[in-house]
């Protein structure tokens, strides 16, 4: 039997590609998802990492099933934040803490280090994983992926809105870019997969420029009322 089997995890989520297949990775193991941990803005209504609207965050939280731990902060202020977030998981029953790192070893040793202070076991899924197998693996499964930011010096923004692919992988790997996009060249929201209850509907918008990145604006599809006839 897993000697995960039984035990709960929160999942530290940015909404993209690699969170996910962690968290599919844990779940698959016999662990039980309890809660998604994600940083935002300092105004609240983004997360603090790939940008997205905290109503899709709900959203996907909601079609996981499980509730959506949030703290508003400043990069400077992350840690403390993040501890506060911790506490708040670790009082709902969860002593892991599932990451979506692959091979940067200082932010390992921060999320060590950070988890060790807040007294949760850290879990990294797709440590020193292959790029190509996760990527395979998340296509495999059935995870629906799509571009919702990129690193200007990296990609362009004609990569905004595409769903992965096997064509956008290769068309990412012509670019010669670390596929799984682990040194910021690019960052996804997940919309489906075995996990989620149910799909993600989001509408998208215009394209925004900040800090040497782009980003697809992507909401909840907006209620349209109807005319009384």
């Amino acid at each position: 039997m897993s000697t995960l089997s039984g035990r709960r995890f929160f999942c530290s989520w940015s909404g993209g590609k690699d969170c996910c297949l962690a968290l599919h990775r844990a779940s698959r193991e016999g662990a039980v998802l309890d809660s998604l941990v994600t940083m935002l803005r300092e105004d609240g209504q983004r997360s603090r990492s790939h940008g997205l609207p905290l109503d899709v965050l709900k959203d996907q939280a909601d079609a996981l099933g499980v509730r959506l731990i949030t703290r508003m902060t400043s990069w400077d202020g992350y840690r403390g934040s993040l501890l506060e977030a911790l506490a708040e998981a670790r009082s709902h029953g969860s002593d892991l803490g599932v990451f979506g790192d692959i091979d940067l070893e200082e932010h390992r040793r921060w999320v060590s280090d950070v988890c060790s202070e807040a007294g949760v076991e850290p879990l990294l899924p797709l440590w020193e994983a292959e790029r190509k197998t996760i990527l395979n693996e998340l296509l495999e499964e059935g995870y629906v992926a799509m571009i919702v930011a990129v690193r200007d010096e990296s990609l362009g923004p004609e990569f905004l809105g595409k769903t992965l692919s096997a064509d956008t992988i290769r068309a990412l790997a012509a670019k010669g870019i670390d596929l799984s996009g682990e040194g910021g060249e690019y960052h996804t929201v997940v919309t489906d997969g075995p996990v989620f209850s149910r799909p993600l509907r989001l509408e998208t918008g215009e394209v925004a420029s900040k800090d040497g990145y782009s980003f697809l604006e992507v909401n909840m599809p907006r209620r349209r009322t109807g005319t009384p006839g």
